[in-house]
């Protein structure tokens, strides 16, 4: 896992300019940079229907042009990515079997990933990637784990976006964990400017409630942060009997996605973290909520020092 875990955060180092200890950036270029939008109501219910013209984008202050929309429209939208990490820990061992088949259920509910990229964690990161025509390959792979040994969610996270980094189009996360890393090689830190640099949006469920209350809530902050700074959501449900239920919120959102495209008006290649924010126009829909990522890093040109 150690080997895995460093080759994770070196690749995509690689395609971000997040400088992690010991690691060298390589140079990249982006032009059309995107969004993935979830807007709700008050209630958290999604709004659909909405156009270009109801959006405005501003990147550090400066209004951009939205070159690219879709609000699902399968023949026009990026193709979608989904990923699917499991906990089979050894604390899982009550709740794997109904966490399982929970997990199924939902992955069966997908028609329009073009494929899933699993990732089962323990002591040990497992992952693979399946077409969106292998499903019984998936259910299998699923089915087959037993929980036991140490929780490397850190590690799992990692080599997830390592995968996802080479990926073109929308990336989904959807996260089942019952605590905390007991195991990994990298840090929470180390996580954070991984997500920061990513254009994933991930879903997290964090069954804690075989946890300390004082542990339960530390945790809590943190998964709820990693989900945030994707544009995503954390959920904690008090029995894994909630879980269906939670799963088809994922699915409402996944299905009412907005995806907004443009092309910086800045074209300067020096690596910073530009911050983006992404506003609806309508009046009428003053009360709405809008999520996204926060920003993004600006292309490393040759010369350029992402550390200064």
């Amino acid at each position: 896992m150690t080997h895995a875990a460093c080759a994770a955060v070196a690749v995509l180092v690689a395609v971000a300019p997040v400088v992690l200890p010991g690691q060298q950036p390589i140079r990249v270029g982006v032009d059309l940079v995107n969004f993935g939008v979830v807007v709700t109501d008050r209630r958290g219910t999604p709004i659909p229907g909405l156009t270009k013209n109801d959006f405005e984008v501003i990147e550090r202050g400066k209004p951009q042009q939205i070159q690219f929309f879709s609000a699902g429209d399968e023949a026009i939208s990026p193709p979608l990515h989904l990923g699917f990490l499991l906990d089979a820990s050894g604390s899982m061992d009550q709740d794997l079997r109904d966490v399982q088949t929970a997990a199924i259920k939902f992955l069966g509910q997908n028609e329009h990933a073009v494929d899933t990229t699993l990732v089962d964690f323990d002591t040990e990161v497992r992952t693979t990637i399946f077409r969106g025509d292998n499903y019984p390959r998936l259910i299998e792979r699923i089915r087959m784990r037993k929980a036991g040994g140490m929780t490397a969610f850190y590690d799992a996270l990692a080599v997830y976006l390592r995968n996802a980094s080479i990926q073109d189009g929308q990336k989904i996360l959807v996260v089942y964990t019952d605590g905390g890393d007991t195991r990994s090689t990298i840090t929470a830190h180390d996580v954070t400017d991984l997500l920061k640099a990513s254009d994933i949006t991930m879903y997290t469920l964090g069954y804690l409630e075989h946890q300390s209350s004082s542990y339960r809530n530390s945790a809590q902050m943190e998964l709820q942060r990693f989900s945030q700074m994707t544009g995503g959501q954390a959920f904690f449900p008090s029995s894994v009997k909630e879980l269906d239920a939670m799963y088809e919120k994922i699915v409402r959102e996944m299905d009412a996605r907005y995806v907004l495209g443009y092309t910086s008006t800045d074209t300067k290649a020096d690596g910073s973290w530009r911050p983006v924010e992404i506003k609806l126009k309508r009046a009428d829909l003053k009360g709405a909520r809008l999520r996204t990522r926060p920003g993004y890093f600006a292309p490393l040109g040759p010369g350029s020092d992402p550390t200064r």
